[in-house]
């Protein structure tokens, strides 16, 4: 099943979709002369939108935009900064070899400032604007190549993105002193130092379901060849050191963003479980209760009702898609798909999520008026706020899985 377009105001939501992913092509450098600003958070869901508009469309120049966007990443965000004593790529590849491997030493994230270095203090405040490494990002990214490998039956891109994966995972994964596992938040630049030495809630969650879909992706496109075996084998490893975090934490959260992010591994798990069988229902179980508890809580808060300038966009747009997702898998199995899950009785978790899907409409609706984009808040993180705009009024190419 598809998403629905819906009318709204004389033009489609995929016509403002487009409009939106057209606006940010200028104004970031992608399609205009103006200087390339990669972030690579928004470029993952960049990505992901150009590849729904070119599904949904047909038209050759949003696939066009999508590849462009994906070498300006690497070329860029795969690259020390003009203001960094390093030069080169992260990877340390060289010519063509660096070429063929662009996300062997990860992306950084696109930050305004350089990251700290080893003799500077720590200052929380200043750290969130300062670049390096987030694995969260990095997910992301993986995500959005896979997504490119599996639109385009590219093999290619699937490589990239389990490149990504293995650097990432080797980077950010540590032993604990008991014997457990643990991940840091951030990484400087070259992922020698962590910057951040605390771990994100749900990175661990991030990494097992990514790995969960790479590994699904390398199957359909390249089968078992040894070398695929292989790489295949490594994604299995990483994903059982990535349960065991997942299960030893909690994953509640009521944060908008962090509840997005909960619903949308709702709905790629359930993809993976359709596909073949590599999900996990006990996992999809504990996520519908997780984000059934924050979205009761989210519920219950003022946070809609505050002012625009008091509201971080993206930030209620990652609910929004969320909610989207879940309400696809709701009517993916209403049409007969899924029925495992039914089974399992996770289908009473998905129609207590379903009880709050107005809250997803309610947020798009409110940052589609004008009005509500004229604050500093908005203006100041633009980029990030009209992409993940585009993806809420067509989420397919993010959350649906060909």
């Amino acid at each position: 099943m598809k998403f629905e377009i819906k009318d709204s105001g004389g033009s489609t939501d995929l016509e403002r979709s487009i409009s939106l992913m057209e606006d940010y092509a200028a104004r970031t450098g992608l399609a205009s002369d103006n200087p390339q600003k990669r972030y690579l958070w928004t470029d993952a869901f960049a990505v992901c939108n150009y590849l729904g508009h070119h599904k949904a469309t047909g038209n050759r120049l949003y696939l066009d935009r999508a590849l462009a966007l994906v070498d300006a990443v690497h070329g860029i965000l795969g690259r020390f900064r003009e203001d960094d004593p390093r030069c080169g790529r992260l990877s340390g590849l060289q010519d063509e070899e660096g070429l063929e491997h662009p996300t062997a030493g990860g992306l950084r994230i696109g930050k305004e400032l350089p990251e700290r270095m080893p003799d500077e203090p720590y200052d929380p405040d200043l750290e969130w604007r300062r670049d390096g490494q987030y694995f969260h990002y990095l997910s992301k990214w993986m995500h959005a190549l896979d997504k490119a490998a599996r639109e385009m039956k590219d093999p290619v891109f699937a490589r990239w993105s389990r490149e990504l994966m293995e650097t990432a995972s080797r980077s950010f994964v540590y032993r604990d002193r008991r014997g457990g596992f643990g991940m840091f938040w951030k990484m400087n630049t070259d992922l020698t130092l962590p910057l951040v030495p605390s771990m994100g809630q749900h990175d661990p969650l991030d990494g097992y379901i990514t790995s969960l879909q790479l590994s699904g992706t390398a199957e359909q496109l390249q089968g078992d060849s040894p070398e695929v075996m292989e790489e295949r084998s490594r994604l299995r490893e990483w994903s059982t050191v990535f349960s065991v975090m997942v299960r030893a934490r909690p994953l509640e959260t009521t944060d908008p963003l962090g509840l997005g992010g909960l619903l949308t591994d709702i709905t790629r798990l359930y993809q993976l479980i359709l596909m073949d069988g590599s999900g996990d229902t006990e996992l999809l179980a504990e996520l519908l209760r997780a984000a059934g508890s924050g979205l009761e809580h989210f519920a219950g808060s003022f946070t809609l009702v505050r002012e625009p300038s008091d509201r971080l966009a993206f930030r209620e747009l990652g609910l929004s898609i969320g909610l989207l997702g879940v309400s696809w898998v709701r009517r993916n199995i209403a049409s007969g798909q899924g029925m495992r899950l039914v089974r399992a009785g996770l289908e009473k978790g998905l129609a207590g999520l379903g009880d709050h899907e107005t809250i997803g409409r309610d947020i798009v609706s409110f940052w589609m008026d004008p009005g509500n984009r004229s604050n500093r808040t908005w203006i100041e993180h633009r980029d990030i706020n009209s992409v993940m705009l585009s993806t809420a009024l067509a989420p397919e190419g993010y959350l649906v899985l060909p």
